[in-house]
């Protein structure tokens, strides 16, 4: 729910040169000087900190759920004011011109929520250590000497001796992630003790290598979980792989008067019609806000609940149901939404490793059973998703945001972004280097006021190869043809990590793209570009037509619609796909339309059409163009 605009400066991969040199001294001695002090093994220290934030410190700045340095320690009365989910935009979830539009963010969240002891975990440490609150914050030798302060405290509740190797350390850990269920506690040591297991070393936002020496010592004692008292999620109904900590929290389906119901729609999918897509949010509340309002009948609703703290999930609605989610009907027809825990602007936000690897995992394990592509026109922000008419764009929301780190995402899922083409291929893709790409932001505190430097996947696109020239503007964003701007929510003019473009023209360091009807350009030097070269099937309007209009759902013929389903508009939106312009596509599929706008599932009718449609990369968001109207090239 964040847009973006990038500074003048590019940024690529750091080089092997710049890793090697990167100095490895004070954060690795602080974690050696830590774990002597308080006795824990190096190794566990380490791998905890790696999976809360592999060691980054953020410059102080709080995680999405309240999270300062390394070791992720908790103080979310610090750190977060509540706001209401979907809070960002004026979007209909549901996305259903058929039916009256249903409004998610109408609930107050009531008063400011009593944090539970996962998160405050910060003041747990200042009194174990005396080290004040404020240090902890901000200092990260200081923060890795609570967390390591915390994990020894655990140690000695479970009746373990200071000491000793990492494999009796694992009901430690369990207990550190903070977890109230068995599976998850477990999940999380698990992800440590792989990080163990197999080592890892990187270069820190603050510049530090540090490392982690692979270690195929013994197997963890994984017995100490059952002394911890935590109890054990109902995960009977979920459709999670074994690999994720699940649970069944389900959404009601209910009648609430006058025809009106909620808060998604019964289906059977894929039987019935195709799952397409995955759908990427942010909840923009706490985990017990996001709970309660998706088991509000007259709320809205999504498949799944991402827990930051530890990668927790709370499955809501069956696989073959439709949730009100990502504000397109078509979309939400043939998507699964998942939301992840997090408050994209207030006032910095960084995700924990523990949540990207447990959703990568679900979503590796959801793409494999609905042969979802993965790729970025098919695993999408909910920021990707376009409007259903030209008076909705305005509102589209924009989360997750130039914050959620899609390179690091789609390593995990086990597709990292690479070049598959040369530096002059005729495609490129979107591939900044997170840690060092810091884009200036906008808006997340007051507006104008800018916003705590950050890590960023998202790039500012310009109308000429000049840092100073004018922002690409976006005609249905901006109807009245107004400019766009750095402001955190603003996606006018912003290409996103694994997004793919057509090349319109380079000079020297500055690289142009096919983008929302025109030529986009981007700063991308050689020597730290943030786009290579892609192979990919492009479309471009058939010969004979000065334009070709842009779709944001793909929608059938009239013909193809039965009696008594009415028919539904395939409306153009306010852009067109011009003559001598070529645009990725992901691949064609038949107009499609879910009618269903009544309680009794019975009377629900999928209706499917002749007429094809491409989906491309056309803005910050895909849009749909009809196969007739554009001829399809592989460069």
């Amino acid at each position: 729910m964040v847009a973006a605009l990038l500074l003048t400066l590019a940024s690529g991969a750091p080089s092997a040169t710049a890793e090697q040199s990167a100095p490895s001294g004070g954060l690795q001695r602080a974690f050696a000087d830590a774990a002597a002090e308080y006795r824990v093994p190096q190794n566990v220290l380490l791998g905890v900190s790696y999976i809360q934030s592999r060691w980054d410190g953020h410059g102080g700045a709080p995680s999405v759920t309240g999270g300062y340095g390394p070791m992720h320690l908790t103080d979310a009365a610090t750190a977060l004011a509540e706001a209401p989910h979907h809070s960002h935009g004026a979007e209909d979830p549901r996305g259903d011109t058929a039916r009256v539009p249903r409004t998610g963010g109408a609930h107050a969240l009531g008063e400011r929520a009593v944090f539970p002891a996962r998160l405050r975990t910060l003041e747990r440490a200042a009194d174990l250590t005396g080290i004040p609150a404020e240090r902890l914050r901000t200092d990260p030798s200081a923060n890795v000497r609570g967390g390591a302060a915390l994990l020894a405290d655990a140690q000695r509740e479970l009746g373990g001796a200071p000491g000793g190797g990492a494999a009796d350390w694992f009901g430690a850990v369990a207990r550190f992630s903070g977890a109230d269920d068995t599976a998850t506690a477990t999940a999380y040591a698990d992800d440590v003790f792989d990080v163990i297991r197999t080592g890892q070393s990187r270069t820190t936002d603050g510049g530090q290598r540090v490392s982690l020496r692979a270690d195929g010592g013994p197997p963890p004692d994984r017995s100490a979980v059952a002394r911890l008292g935590l109890r054990t999620a109902d995960r009977t109904l979920t459709e999670c792989p074994v690999t994720v900590a699940c649970e069944w929290i389900p959404a009601p389906y209910e009648q609430f008067g006058e025809g009106d119901y909620g808060n998604h729609d019964k289906a059977d999918r894929p039987v019935s019609q195709s799952v397409e897509y995955i759908v990427i949010h942010d909840t923009e509340a706490t985990w017990d806000t996001t709970l309660r309002l998706v088991q509000d009948p007259e709320y809205v609703s999504w498949h799944y609940s991402l827990r930051s703290s530890d990668g927790h999930v709370a499955q809501h609605l069956r696989l073959k149901d439709v949730g009100w989610h990502a504000g397109n009907w078509f979309v939400n027809a043939k998507s699964i939404g998942l939301e992840h825990e997090g408050f994209l602007v207030s006032p910095d936000a960084w995700y924990t490793e523990a949540m990207y690897r447990s959703s990568a995992r679900l979503v590796r394990h959801l793409a494999g059973r609905y042969g979802v592509p993965l790729d970025r026109q098919h695993i999408i922000g909910h920021d990707n998703v376009p409007g259903t008419l030209p008076s909705t764009v305005p509102g589209m929301h924009t989360d997750p945001g130039p914050y959620w780190d899609w390179a690091h995402y789609f390593t995990l899922l086990g597709r990292p972004f690479a070049a598959t083409a040369g530096p002059g291929a005729a495609a490129v893709t979107i591939r900044p280097d997170y840690d060092r790409h810091r884009p200036v932001y906008t808006g997340c505190a007051e507006a104008g006021g800018g916003c705590a430097p950050h890590g960023s996947g998202a790039v500012r696109l310009h109308t000429a190869p000049d840092a100073s020239s004018p922002l690409v503007k976006d005609a249905g964003l901006r109807p009245d043809g107004g400019d766009s701007t750095t402001g955190v929510n603003d996606t006018g003019a912003r290409a996103s990590t694994g997004q793919r473009y057509a090349v319109a023209e380079r000079r020297g360091d500055w690289t142009a793209v096919w983008y929302l009807g025109g030529k986009a350009w981007f700063h991308n030097p050689r020597t730290r570009p943030v786009a290579v070269g892609a192979r990919a099937v492009l479309v471009t309007p058939r010969a004979g037509l000065a334009e070709v209009p842009v779709y944001g759902r793909a929608y059938p013929e009239a013909s193809a619609y039965p009696p008594g389903v009415p028919v539904q508009a395939v409306t153009p939106l306010p852009y067109k796909l011009l003559a001598g312009q070529r645009y990725v596509t992901a691949g064609s599929m038949p107009g499609e339309y879910y009618r269903a706008t009544g309680f009794d599932a019975s009377q629900h009718t999928v209706v499917r059409g002749a007429e094809r449609y491409h989906v491309i990369q056309f803005g910050h968001r895909v849009a749909f163009v009809k196969a007739a109207d554009v001829l399809v090239t592989r460069r």
